[in-house]
């Protein structure tokens, strides 16, 4: 063998030592690798860094900011409710609720637009509910894959053997052609993850929410107005009783005040409902329809844009001239530009109205005011301490419908084939950047440059692998193994080598490498190519067991906070589930 063989072999053996074990960044160690294959010659300069051009990586890059647009709109937190149904179920029934959606809706369009929306989605939802995000990520991701198994458009995948199977002289897969194998296996799949697989992922807790846990709890108080569509229903039937984060505790109601406020108390129009809580859950409670804080001329508060108006949090000080006053006649919407979203005094429920309330040193105000609110008054004797609290997504309702409308413009694109991918994912991103529906900073924020690079060295790796030989000799030599088997045999072996090749490589440069091989097989053993090639379809998409295996795989890693082995616990099994599967069903209906 020469050199170039054994050297790319010694790089590829060290790097998965290198992400197994996590002793590096995954980003890192496969950037290296590229730099080390370039560096011995085994790759030219245009090939190793061909994956920082190609146009599933501008891709994905341009999907992060329109999930963006979704979630600092707050469009997202809005379809919390319909994606993951009633709190009262655990995970198991979120999961249903959730995947198989997922998968129908990814058989059918490309689907790193439908995990890039729902990674913020999840984030935020399982922020709130208590739940983990890191149960839901990996089987959305999962799931994405699994319904692309389904279709022809369901994956670039298919689409890249679709053309290899026209370029080797045979008629093209049929729209439907592999749902007879990928619709069993994407249903069985999915059973796998809601009732067993789930199991096996960690809890991980995003660390502000374990200190936010642990901290202050502010008093709101809302009034009930006219529009509210729960009027007449009780506090049970409203959904107020079982607020995650917050806890109505009175209502004051005719100069009255009913405390504690029972499940079975129904609710009037004038109410003013008294929620103690956490600062952000807080924020998104004064959003609701119908519920109103109260008027200001100056900050509309249902629909402020988070990116010019933030919460802050200020201490007020022993010499502030605000002790002493009530927050009605402090004026202090006209003095500090700010609007007083709640209180909390050292641990102590107030139970006045918010206006009513007498200023006291110590007081924490939780605020809503411009962003050069701290620059101006930090350094002020009126408060001891003003930080930034953690800002809820809010835009005016016109950017948020942009938002949505930039999402629907890219798949109308796609689905009629109006543009490709890249060109109606630049056109939606455009939208929401000029109609400012994302800022240049939220959008620099949404863009996880991790998954990128690891994307586009992972191009630069294949190449190594397929110029020094490496790949091809590993595949001829699983497949020569299986064909003392028969036609099955070797059916396993492609899918064998497919799935080791999937998960450490991107699936398409897998797919390309793996099917004249296929082909070359099927023809030394006189067998019609398609169970074959349909076989390798479903091994090369397959790619559950590893986080670098599948683009959708490394959109979730870093956000569910996941290692190497959070993928191969869950992931392995799977694969072995999805290959027995599928050579059964291939057996059944071809042989």
């Amino acid at each position: 063998m020469p050199f170039e063989f054994w050297y790319t072999l010694i790089i590829f053996i060290l790097m998965t030592i290198f992400i197994i074990r996590d002793i590096v960044e995954t980003e890192i160690v496969m950037f290296s690798a590229v730099i080390f294959l370039l560096a011995g010659k085994v790759i030219t300069i245009k090939q190793a860094f061909v994956g920082f051009s190609n146009v599933g990586m501008l891709t994905i890059g341009m999907m992060f900011v329109i999930a963006g647009a979704l979630y600092h709109s707050g469009a997202i937190a809005q379809l919390n409710k319909f994606i993951f149904g009633k709190n009262k179920t655990g995970v198991t029934g979120k999961l249903i609720h959730l995947l198989f959606p997922v998968a129908a809706v990814s058989a059918f369009m490309n689907n790193t637009p439908v995990v890039a929306i729902l990674i913020p989605a999840i984030r935020s939802w399982a922020e709130r509910s208590h739940f983990s995000a890191s149960k839901f990520l990996i089987p959305v991701s999962y799931a994405a894959i699994l319904g692309g198994m389904c279709t022809l458009i369901g994956t670039s995948t298919n689409l890249i053997i679709y053309g290899l199977m026209i370029d080797f002289g045979m008629e093209g897969m049929g729209l439907f052609e592999i749902s007879v194998i990928g619709i069993p296996i994407a249903v069985l799949g999915l059973i796998y993850i809601i009732f067993i697989g789930h199991r096996s992922l960690p809890e991980h807790k995003e660390s502000f929410t374990m200190i936010e846990e642990k901290t202050r709890e502010f008093v709101i108080q809302l009034k009930i107005t006219e529009s509210y569509p729960h009027i007449g229903k009780t506090i049970e039937e409203a959904g107020l009783r079982h607020l995650q984060g917050l806890f109505l505790f009175q209502i004051y109601r005719d100069n009255q005040i009913i405390a504690p406020a029972k499940p079975t108390q129904k609710l009037k129009q004038g109410d003013r409902l008294f929620f103690t809580g956490l600062p952000k859950t807080i924020l998104e409670l004064q959003k609701t329809p119908g519920l109103e804080l109260l008027r200001d001329s100056t900050f509309d508060l249902k629909q402020y844009d988070a990116s010019m108006v933030r919460p802050y949090e200020a201490v007020i000080s022993a010499s502030s001239p605000l002790i002493g006053k009530n927050v009605r006649n402090s004026k202090f919407r006209e003095h500090y530009n700010a609007v007083i979203i709640a209180i909390h005094r050292n641990g102590t429920r107030i139970k006045k109205k918010i206006g009513d309330i007498i200023l006291q040193s110590g007081d924490t105000l939780l605020l809503l005011a411009e962003k050069d609110f701290y620059h101006q008054w930090y350094a002020s004797n009126d408060f001891y301490l003003i930080s930034q609290s953690e800002a809820v997504p809010s835009k005016p309702k016109w950017q948020v419908l942009v938002s949505m409308a930039s999402l629907a413009l890219l798949l109308a694109l796609m689905i009629f084939k109006i543009l490709p991918l890249v060109a109606a994912a630049g056109l939606a991103v455009v939208l929401v950047l000029v109609t400012r529906a994302i800022s240049p900073y939220e959008a620099r924020q949404s863009i996880d440059f991790r998954v990128l690079v690891i994307i586009a060295s992972a191009f630069g790796i294949a190449e190594g692998l397929r110029a020094s030989g490496v790949a091809e000799f590993i595949a001829q030599a699983v497949v020569l193994a299986g064909e003392s088997f028969g036609s099955i045999g070797v059916i396993a072996g492609i899918f064998i080598i497919t799935s080791i090749l999937t998960n450490f490589m991107t699936n398409n440069a897998t797919a390309a490498m793996v099917f004249p091989i296929t082909f070359a097989a099927a023809q030394q053993i006189h067998a019609d190519p398609r169970p074959f090639i349909l076989a390798l379809a479903i091994a090369a998409s397959a790619s559950f067991a590893t986080p670098i295996s599948y683009q959708t795989n490394l959109m979730v890693y870093g956000p569910g906070g996941y290692t190497f082995k959070d993928f191969f616990k869950i992931g392995f099994p799977l694969q072995v589930l999805v290959m027995a599967a599928a050579i059964i069903l291939l057996e059944i209906f071809y042989f």
